[in-house]
């Protein structure tokens, strides 16, 4: 997949984009997580495209950016979710379904509590929720965060090609082994350019589980169909938890996926896309407003 070559202005920043599909296709807005970028999602993007459904790959400010956002940038959870509202109206739409990963699933479950008007429906993959945000594992990442100069020495670290694939670094987060271009074109923006690590930062700092635990209270109100397509050998993100948040919102299924992990998107992208692409074409999306 070519390099973001779209960009939408929103009151906070720039935020680059791919875009797949027909124009007057049904309209999916991606979501990924801290560290990653649109390339999450291009062996899915492709597929859906295929099916007639408009796809769009954003590079949110958690990262692995490539323009940094206003200095004065709110970049924690409610403040990614304004950025994913504000971009959904951005690009010319009223609604979008959300696809959402990882922390990128967390920062969804608040758009469509705190801004469901933009949301038409809500598709997470593996994510954080309730309690889990960040997961216990990468809960150093907080305390190095508040620390000067920590996301700077974090940074250097994944200079090494290894230490990307340690366990405590992306090394658990897929059943298949990582493309190393992918990886370092994940990591070099954090290495190389101080406003991104400042961004990554805000968002690291701005996360807390107070938002997952308000957002799955507010989920049972709502109105649009849910679906998640759920990796069943996730270590950090249960089958479990995607259960317990089918149970909350009226209309919502979980789907299984078996041999893969939180990059499910990477691991088993067919089984994700065709999930995707049958329950767009079966469930209605919500009604604006």
């Amino acid at each position: 997949m070519t390099e973001a070559n779209k960009e939408a202005q929103i009151p906070q920043g720039t935020v680059r984009y791919r875009e797949l599909g027909p124009a007057g296709g049904e309209p999916i807005v991606f979501v990924h997580g801290l560290l990653v970028n649109g390339r999450l999602w291009e062996r899915v993007a492709p597929l859906l495209a295929e099916n007639g459904i408009r796809c769009f790959l954003p590079d949110w400010p958690m990262g692995s950016h490539l323009v940094p956002m206003n200095e004065d940038a709110d970049l924690g959870g409610y403040g990614q979710a304004r950025n994913v509202a504000d971009f959904i109206g951005g690009v010319g739409l009223e609604q979008a379904t959300l696809v959402g990963n990882d922390s990128g699933g967390a920062i969804s479950q608040i758009v469509a509590t705190e801004h469901p008007e933009v949301v038409s429906r809500l598709i997470l993959t593996n994510c954080d929720s309730f309690d889990k945000f960040p997961p216990a594992m990468f809960g150093y990442l907080k305390p190095v965060s508040r620390i000067p100069g920590g996301i700077a020495v974090l940074a250097q670290s994944m200079r090494i090609p290894a230490s990307r694939r340690l366990p405590i670094s992306f090394g658990s987060l897929s059943k298949k082994r990582l493309d190393g271009e992918l990886l370092a074109e994940w990591v070099r923006p954090l290495i190389s350019d101080g406003a991104i690590r400042r961004d990554a930062g805000k968002f690291i700092r701005g996360i807390h589980p107070d938002q997952t635990r308000k957002a799955a209270k507010k989920l049972a109100d709502f109105k649009g169909p849910a679906l998640f397509p759920w990796a069943s050998e996730d270590r950090f993100f249960k089958l479990a938890d995607a259960e317990r948040l089918a149970e909350i919102i009226p209309d919502a299924r979980v789907v299984p996926i078996e041999d893969a992990k939180t990059f499910v998107s990477l691991d088993q992208p067919e089984r994700v896309a065709e999930a995707i692409a049958s329950f767009v074409a079966e469930k209605k999306p919500a009604a604006v407003g």
